[in-house]
């Protein structure tokens, strides 16, 4: 019997189960050897959730399935997190005569018991899957809630700060050779210029965004669109102000907002996602 060893752990799961991947790889090589069957390669997805099919180890190793008969596995929660992409690959499995094992919980996907099992025990792993989702989805909204409260120039949500910015020491400030740029995005786009206007100009002086990429009206549309350069951040419907230095006031954010929402052709979906305007600011 031909093995095919498969290993995939991310930073999270590894922090939470331990299961890292050497670890993976030393218990099923040493089952396979009790089992008499040959390793013929081992497939690692290291950093790669398992609720879709989007990595490059898995996807190798289904390429690659004449050359193997068997999947071995410590879990089955490591091959997949979602029960229609796991029954969609025993699916294939069965129709070219492979096999899937699962070392430690000791499936046999051979009969028709064991399949029924597989597919319980793929259900709860995606059921607890969602469950995470819905805590973290819970935890971070409850963080924006009361991010009012923390230390103003802390109050950043833990965001890759956008194109113009930076985070030192857990705040938000002013990149000095970004900030700029931004601020002459949005007087071009006052001045009434045409974001392709915007972006060729941009381009031309070699003002290209931090990876290095030309600009486009998609890319500047995300610009213009972020209230965190006029001293707000978003997250769904709430607002957290922010103490970094800003680049526009909320009324000129507001402004460039109903000129963007005006160009759209439908009426209905002119809807711009306006500022509160303090006479303080």
């Amino acid at each position: 019997m031909r093995a095919a060893v498969y290993v995939r752990v991310s930073t999270e799961e590894q922090a939470a189960e331990g299961y890292s991947i050497d670890a993976q790889k030393m218990i099923l090589e040493d089952y396979c050897v009790a089992e008499g069957w040959d390793v013929v390669a081992v497939y690692e997805d290291d950093g790669y959730s398992g609720r879709n099919t989007k990595r490059p180890a898995y996807r190798r190793m289904m390429a690659e399935i004449d050359t193997w008969d068997v999947i071995v596995v410590i879990k089955m929660d490591r091959i997949h997190r979602n029960s229609r992409n796991f029954m969609n690959m025993m699916e294939e499995l069965n129709s070219k005569g492979k096999m899937f094992v699962s070392s430690s919980e000791a499936l046999d996907t051979t009969n028709a018991l064991g399949r029924f099992v597989v597919d319980m025990i793929q259900r709860i792993a995606q059921l607890e899957s969602e469950q995470i989702g819905e805590r973290t989805y819970v935890g971070m909204r409850e963080k924006a809630e009361t991010l009012e409260d923390s230390e103003s120039y802390k109050r950043t949500m833990g965001f890759t700060p956008p194109f113009g910015y930076r985070i030192t020491d857990g705040a938000l400030e002013a990149d000095p050779d970004e900030f700029p740029i931004v601020s002459e995005m949005f007087d071009s786009y006052l001045s009434g210029m045409s974001m392709d206007a915007i972006c060729y100009d941009l381009n031309r002086s070699g003002n290209l965004t931090r990876k290095g990429n030309p600009w486009n009206k998609y890319n500047l549309r995300n610009v213009l669109h972020n209230p965190v350069y006029a001293g707000y951040m978003r997250w769904e419907e709430l607002l957290i102000k922010h103490e970094a230095e800003t680049i526009i006031t909320p009324e000129k954010f507001n402004q460039v907002q109903e000129i963007m929402a005006s160009k759209v052709r439908d009426p209905s979906k002119r809807n711009p996602k306006l500022l509160p305007v303090l006479d303080d600011f």
